[in-house]
């Protein structure tokens, strides 16, 4: 798999799927999880209130049609929230696995993912990244290309670290 890191906002990437930090009652939220549902329109809401009426756990995931975004699915992966004292690895990495487990089972073989749980949810930015890196290259999948949208230059700069360790 090709591992890209790009400034370019989430919602505006053409992929298969999206990769959505979603809040645990999948009903939308702030940050990338506000942006995917004010792009994509009120179709992802409406598929996961009908779909998902109990929400996802920490560190699984669920999926959606993309409503507006140029994406055919959105997967929503529940991320831990390090501030509140979800500090598990194998949380964060069980977003990565079961996103591209999904990805596998969807057809999409080209995704756009965030930093999970390294913005409001204050996971520390290289553990973030090198946690992510690390798990979308050792997981087997049909996936292509993932690509990282990285707004935070603070991020893209751990991500850079991350795959520069790895190659």
């Amino acid at each position: 798999m090709e591992i890209v890191l790009s400034t370019a906002d989430i919602t505006t990437v053409s992929v298969d799927a999206v990769v959505n930090a979603a809040h645990h009652a999948l009903r939308g939220g702030g940050g990338v999880d506000g942006a995917i549902h004010r792009a994509g329109g009120p179709e992802i809401l409406a598929e996961l209130i009908e779909r998902y009426p109990n929400g996802a756990r920490t560190g699984e995931a669920a999926w959606t049609t993309a409503g507006a975004l140029p994406a055919s699915y959105v997967i929503h992966v529940v991320g831990p929230n390090y501030t509140a004292g979800q500090r598990d690895p194998a949380l964060l990495e069980s977003c990565y696995r079961t996103a591209l487990r999904i990805a596998d089972e969807l057809g999409a073989r080209t995704l756009a993912l965030p930093a999970v749980s390294a913005g409001i949810y204050g996971w520390p930015a290289q553990s973030a990244a090198d946690i992510a890196v690390r798990t979308l290259r050792e997981t087997a999948t049909e996936v292509l290309t993932a690509t990282f949208c990285l707004l935070d230059p603070r991020l893209y700069k751990a991500f850079q670290n991350a795959t520069a360790a790895g190659e």
